[in-house]
Formats: C-alpha cells, structure tokens, sequence
C-alpha cells in the first residue's frame, strides 16, 4: 500500500526531493535521506517519560559541495516546480501548512497559492547570492500575468 504522507521526488534515478507531509506518522525513529547527504531528515517519536541522553555533537570536518535546503511550511499553500540542473521542467507539487519537504538536488521554484510563510533550514555559511544560486525563468514565471508581476515582492524578468 502506498504511503501518501511521504513522497520521493525522482528524475533520472536521481532524488530531487524528499516530502514528508503534516500527517505523516510512525512509531519508529526514521531517517528518509541517505547517509551521505549533507543535510539529514529524520522523524522522531517519543512517548511520555522517554530520554534522549544529554550530548553534544564532536567537531567533524565535511566537505559540502551542494546546498540542500529543509523547508518548513507553517502557513499557506504554495506550488513548488522541480528542475535539472540543465534548467528542464520536472514536475511539480502542492505544499500545505504542515508539510516539510528536503530539496536534495536538481532546481526548483515555488509560486504562493495563499499567503505563507515557511521555515527555511539550509548549510551555511551563506556565500551570497552570485556565488551561491543560479536564476532562470522556471514555469512559475511564465504563468504569471502582469498584475502578478506587479505584485510580486523580488519578482524580475531573468
């Protein structure tokens, strides 16, 4: 039976993206992306009275070569539009007040269905936008119409 509160987002054999939705539930400690990744997600459920023994994490040098981000969807709904990195449109998924999604690779961009606002959880340091990202006019741009353009804070033609 398939698991409707969690999706992997695939192209090429490649994972581009990790869903975990608001009513995603298990009794078991889980961790849903590889152990090679830079950025991990896991869910983890406990009962009343459980421990988790007091620690702190060893200073351990890694090399990070791409940025993964983990975004929280605290309020509203949005489209999120997946790319290749050669820029070519993949597929695309509605997001809800709840859900959590894993960018892994690939490229991305949202459109705002409702007002929202999410949590962003990425490595750092942040490097700056001209050496850290690369624009390019997605679907989300193309289907906007003029009074959104208007309208839209950061919106530009690339």
């Amino acid at each position: 039976m398939e698991n409707k509160s969690y999706e992997e987002v695939k192209y090429g054999g490649k994972l581009i993206a990790i869903i975990l939705r608001k009513n995603y539930s298990s009794d078991k400690v889980e961790f849903f992306s590889p152990p090679d990744f830079s950025q991990q997600l896991g869910f983890l459920p406990h009962k009343k009275g459980d421990i988790i023994k007091s620690h702190f994490h060893k200073e351990v040098h890694r090399k990070i070569t791409l940025t993964q981000e983990v975004l929280f969807i605290k309020k509203g709904e949005l489209e999120v539009n997946f790319y290749t990195t050669n820029k070519e449109y993949i597929t695309s998924r509605r997001l809800s007040a709840g859900d959590i999604i894993l960018l892994c690779s690939g490229g991305h961009g949202f459109k705002m269905l409702e007002d929202t606002e999410m949590i962003e959880v990425k490595q750092g340091p942040y490097s700056g936008r001209e050496s850290d990202k690369v624009l390019f006019k997605g679907t989300e741009d193309e289907n906007m119409t003029e009074g959104d353009k208007q309208t839209t804070p950061g919106w530009k033609k690339i």
